[in-house]
Order: C-alpha cells, then structure tokens, then sequence
C-alpha cells in the first residue's frame, strides 16, 4: 500500500460569487481511514465533499484524490465508489438493472447478485426503483457505492431512512470494506455515529475546521460534568463545585475519574448522600453544541 494521503487538501477555497463557503481549508486522510467530515448549517462541509468527488472545481488550492486531480473521473470513478444523499434513480429500471448499469459505468467489477445479497437485496432484484420503500432506496444506493470494493469510498447521511437492523448491517459492511483497505469518508448528522466510528473528526463552521482529530482529542477540549444535589443541612461541598440551583451543584472536570474520586471521599468523610449524582463524559455532540452560530 502505497503511504501518500488517499486525500491531500491545502488551501482549499470554494466561493460563490461573493460568497466566501470554505477558507483556506487544509487536511488530509490517510490509506485505511475512516474519516468523518462533520459541519454546522451553512459550514462549507458539502462544497468541500463536492471538490473531493469531483462534482465541483475549487476556486482556489490544490487537492489530490488517490494520488490524482480529483476533476480525472476517467482516473478516479474506476476507484471511488459515492453513495449520494439522493441518487435519483431512473424509476422504470429493476434493482438489478441499476446496480449492473451503474457498476458498468464505473469502471469497476463485480457480481450483482453477490452485491445485492451484502445489502440485502436479492429478494428484490426484480422491483423496479419505483416500487422501493425509502429504506431500500438507500441500501440501494450502498449497493451502488460498494460495487467492486472501491479503494475509497464517499458515504453522504448513509443511515438516513434506514431501521436499526439495517443501519447495523450497513456498518457490518463498510468494517468489511476498511478490513481490505478501503477508505471511508463520512458524512453524518447522526453524531454518535462518528463517535463510534471514526478514526478522525474534521469539525467545520463557517467555512473552516474549528476542530479536527480523534475523538478523544476532541472531547478532551471541553470538560466532563458532574452534577448532584445535597440536603439543605449538609456542609459546603468542595471548592469546584459550582451551585447551579438552591440544593443543586455541578463540576466541570477534565479529570473525571480524579473529581468523583475526591467527591466521593468528601461525602463519606461528612457522611453525607449525593442526591442524582451523575457523571458524564464529553461526548462529540456537546463539541458540536459549543460553536459558537453562524451569526
């Protein structure tokens, strides 16, 4: 495996008219990754997905895709496979006839039958498109990103529409796909998805990352809270505790494990119950929610 980025970008900008939508952006994703390119409303995260596909020029910077200008689709498409928000497939052809028309089309090979049964679509090899319920619509568009085990592979809101069981199968598949090297760039608004999942976060707003690395990373940059409330004849509670209510307190902690460690000693020591004690981590949707809005 060669050790060049799967995806270069330095000095990315992307304007419409005199709208400026992504400033100066600078990233890359490594061979084997899972890389989820999150964003606020209006952030710039679409544009900058839309130059990596291919689908749009940048107005400025330079940006490589598997070693090529991601604009070379006779270069690329036999490479990427992209499932799309919305493909807009054609409604009189079969799920049979899509999957084997658009593999044609990238370049790619593969067995329709054997794509069909990863996303579960055999039994429905012979509906057409139009007669499909919206969750098989999308694991129809899976079926088409898959097809031939692209080195990279673009997932835009992949689990829109789908049930729980079909949202696990689909992850079943993209491990398989990372299993023989494949690249994974994902977009979501189902944020616990990239928690799980991603190996790097790149976190845009207004138009550039406001944060981007591992989830660990990311999260160690707020603070873990604990809460609790005392009774009214209880002493003061430790210094860093913060009153929130009449009888209520809260700790902002980048050391979790420690505070409730010491909080707990404090309680005991004064004999004294901790009423709806809870204690929790940073999670990546409370990163999200600290940014500030797009004025």
């Amino acid at each position: 495996m060669t050790s060049t980025p799967a995806i270069d970008v330095h000095d990315l900008n992307v304007r419409y008219g005199d709208f400026h939508a992504v400033k100066n952006l600078t990233f890359q994703v490594e061979r084997g990754e899972l890389y989820a390119l999150l964003g606020t409303n209006g952030a710039g995260k679409t544009s900058t997905l839309e130059v990596m596909e291919g689908h749009r020029t940048a107005s400025s910077g330079t940006i490589t895709v598997l070693g090529e200008n991601p604009g070379d689709r006779h270069a690329l498409r036999p490479r990427t496979g992209i499932m799309l928000q919305e493909s807009g497939f054609a409604p009189d052809l079969t799920v049979t006839e899509t999957v084997a028309l658009l593999g044609r089309l990238s370049g790619r090979e593969d067995r329709v039958e054997r794509v069909l049964e990863v996303v579960d679509l055999r039994h429905k090899a012979s509906t057409r498109v139009s007669q499909l319920s919206g969750g098989e619509k999308r694991r129809l568009d899976f079926a088409t990103a898959l097809y031939g085990s692209p080195e990279l592979i673009f997932l835009d809101e992949p689990t829109t529409g789908l049930d729980i069981a079909s949202r696990d199968a689909l992850w079943s598949v993209v491990d398989d796909l990372r299993r023989t090297g494949s690249t994974v760039i994902l977009t979501t608004h189902y944020l616990e998805e990239a928690q799980q999942r991603a190996d790097r976060i790149g976190l845009m707003h207004q138009g550039t990352f406001r944060h981007e690395g591992t989830v660990a990373e990311l999260t160690r940059s707020l603070p873990a809270v604990i809460a609790f409330s005392l009774p009214t004849e209880a002493p003061s509670p430790p210094a860093q505790a913060a009153r929130i209510g009449e009888a209520s307190f809260q700790i902002e902690s980048h050391e979790l494990q420690r505070d409730l460690t010491a909080l707990m000693d404090w309680a005991r020591t004064h004999d004294v119950a901790l009423e709806g004690l809870s204690a929790a981590p940073t999670r990546l949707d409370d990163v999200f929610r600290a940014i500030e809005p797009t004025a």
